[in-house]
């Protein structure tokens, strides 16, 4: 069986981190593989209702396309004041795909009047984990915390710069990517992702 594993997303931040997260807890002989080596492959549309059902649709069909183990993962900021919002829409709240900055001023202008004591918020991230001959696996995790009134540090991406993790009074921009990678969202769902890996890739170690 082939030991490569092929990351479903184009998104560069993403890929940094399920690298750097899947390097670190050593998913044995597994080869990352970025879905750009692959010709031909397009964009899947995020249709799920749910951010399993989107991260599946990724995985499944790099899966389908490449012959290859693929693991994909959709995630997003859910803020209690929106309701949960803007959750599976986090990439486009704004309107445009991966605007970070677009998407981060619309979440600052919506919260601009609320106090401290009402900006909770989490992120979420789900992990799938799909091979071809259809053996599936999910894992999620949460990273709790608060939407901060400015945007600050230029670490990590998207709504890092406004989300500051709860019990800190910085924002993960402001941490060190092995700080974050420990108590982030996508962290933790790769880390309980990793077991599937090593078992649905042969059994590596």
């Amino acid at each position: 069986m082939s030991k490569k594993l092929v990351i479903a997303t184009r998104n560069n931040g993403k890929v940094v981190e399920f690298r750097r997260i899947l390097d670190a807890i050593s998913v044995g002989a597994v080869e990352l593989v970025s879905i750009d080596e692959f010709a031909g492959l397009v964009d899947v549309e995020e249709t799920g209702a749910t951010f399993a059902e989107n991260a599946l649709l990724k995985a499944r069909y790099t899966a389908k396309m490449t012959g290859l183990a693929s693991i994909s993962d959709d995630s997003g900021l859910c803020i209690d004041a929106l309701g949960g919002a803007p959750g599976i829409f986090s990439a486009r709240w704004a309107g445009i795909h991966g605007d970070d900055k677009a998407n981060v001023d619309k979440v600052l202008d919506e919260l601009r009047a609320l106090p401290d004591g009402q900006r909770g918020a989490h992120f979420i991230c789900v992990c799938a984990l799909v091979m071809p001959d259809g053996r599936e696996a999910i894992t999620e995790g949460r990273f709790e915390g608060k939407i901060l009134h400015s945007a600050i540090g230029d670490q990590g991406f998207g709504y890092d710069p406004i989300f500051s993790p709860h019990g800190f009074s910085i924002s993960s921009a402001q941490m060190s990517a092995q700080e974050k990678d420990l108590m982030s969202h996508r962290g933790k769902a790769l880390r309980a992702i990793a077991p599937h890996v090593m078992e649905m890739l042969g059994g590596l170690g």
